[in-house]
């Protein structure tokens, strides 16, 4: 047994919310992905200044990633869900100001329809290198979009209950957020493939459910020792503690196809972390379920979307997720409009009325023969809409 990785955790006020939104550069000739972020962020560049090295409190700016194919937004340190839009609408425009002048479009959702690995090319960072050594053809398929939500937690003691509680609405926030159901050109079958792509790299995928941090560090100590991370931050889990913001950081959502729905998520993670959370201060217990169960709902929100049968309790009792999103709605309203995004939360009701992204998709695709150009072609247009629009 190693010796522990002394984590440590951030200081972050309770509550406060960041987002990171991954999104894909598209050739507007071809829509095909372009292996352009390294341009873009030389240009961006140029006339801005980037988040201080280390710092836990950072300015909205705008990151790589593991493919040359996608740039990250990344919002500053935001009160309410509102803010986080502010920064990202002001972000997008200085991203597209970039994009534009070289034929380039933004594209969220989970995955791109038709785009294929041989032709992508992986950052030059050696840590991406190393990534890549590692993982090998699962490494090469990671052409996969994701949100990821920062809610700040104000004592560690929270962390790990928290993320175990997450986890009991892990379908509810795939359901509603799947946007990957093409890959390569062909139909997967699934509403999102992209949260069972990423599942293959290790340290990826369900977090081990720790009941301590102690546990936490040892687990961080033995990944160090045994190389397969070089830091925390490598483990790529869909729910995780940030010990360095002090966040709880949730990465279950598919990349959405639009700011407007973005929001709408975040909102979701938002109301139900500080939902959470309220529920420890008044001593209650928090809702968990036995990782098998866990996983299966993942399988099942994967697979099905918003037409999946989820497992609702410890006790294996079963309901559509789309009725269990609803009652959460309820449950969750005087949170929102403590936490000020009660527009933002209705959104959810109107994703289950119009469509999810995976669904839009499909429509389009049905209504093209089958063609996946048009499919991006609308996915893009989303994007620069900032909602989605109608088939």
């Amino acid at each position: 047994m190693s010796s522990p990785a002394r984590l440590g955790f951030g200081e972050s006020p309770r509550s406060t919310v960041g987002l990171e939104w991954e999104i894909g550069l598209v050739r507007s000739d071809t829509a095909d992905l372009s292996q352009s972020a390294p341009e873009v962020l030389e240009a961006l560049a140029r006339d801005a200044v980037g988040p201080p090295e280390g710092a836990a409190i950072y300015a909205p700016h705008v990151a790589g990633e593991f493919m040359k194919n996608t740039v990250e937004l990344v919002t500053g340190v935001c009160r309410t869900v509102a803010d986080a839009g502010t920064d990202l609408t002001r972000t997008l425009d200085r991203v597209r100001a970039v994009t534009d002048p070289l034929g380039l479009d933004l594209m969220g959702g989970g995955t791109h329809p038709f785009a294929r690995a041989a032709d992508q090319q992986v950052g030059e960072k050696d840590r991406y290198a190393r990534i890549m050594e590692r993982t090998g053809v699962w490494g090469a398929q990671l052409i996969i979009w994701g949100l990821h939500v920062h809610v700040g937690i104000e004592h560690r003691d929270k962390a790990l209950p928290l993320m175990r509680a997450m986890l009991t609405y892990f379908p509810h926030l795939q359901a509603l957020s799947a946007g990957s159901p093409y890959w390569a050109g062909q139909h997967t079958g699934y509403a999102s493939n992209r949260s069972l792509l990423f599942q293959q790299i290790p340290s990826s995928g369900l977090p081990v459910p720790f009941e301590t941090w102690q546990e936490l560090e040892s687990y961080a100590g033995d990944m160090l020792h045994v190389g397969a991370v070089e830091a925390f931050n490598e483990v790529h889990w869909d729910v995780r503690p940030s010990p360095k913001f002090g966040t709880l950081e949730v990465r279950v959502c598919d990349g959405p196809t639009n700011l407007s729905e973005a929001l709408v998520l975040a909102a979701l993670v938002h109301c139900l972390v500080e939902h959470l959370s309220t529920q420890l201060d008044q001593g209650r217990t928090l809702p968990v379920l036995p990782s098998w169960f866990v996983q299966e709902n993942k399988f099942r929100s994967a697979r099905y979307g918003l037409d999946a049968t989820v497992i609702l309790d410890a006790d294996g009792n079963q309901g559509p997720v789309v009725d269990a999103i609803g009652k959460l709605l309820v449950e969750l309203e005087p949170v929102a409009h403590r936490l000020g995004c009660t527009a933002e939360l209705a959104g959810v009701r109107e994703i289950i009325r119009t469509g999810a992204s995976y669904q839009r998709q499909q429509a389009v695709a049905a209504a093209h023969d089958g063609d996946l150009v048009p499919v991006v072609r609308a996915m893009v247009a989303e994007m620069r809409a900032g909602h989605p629009l109608p088939v």
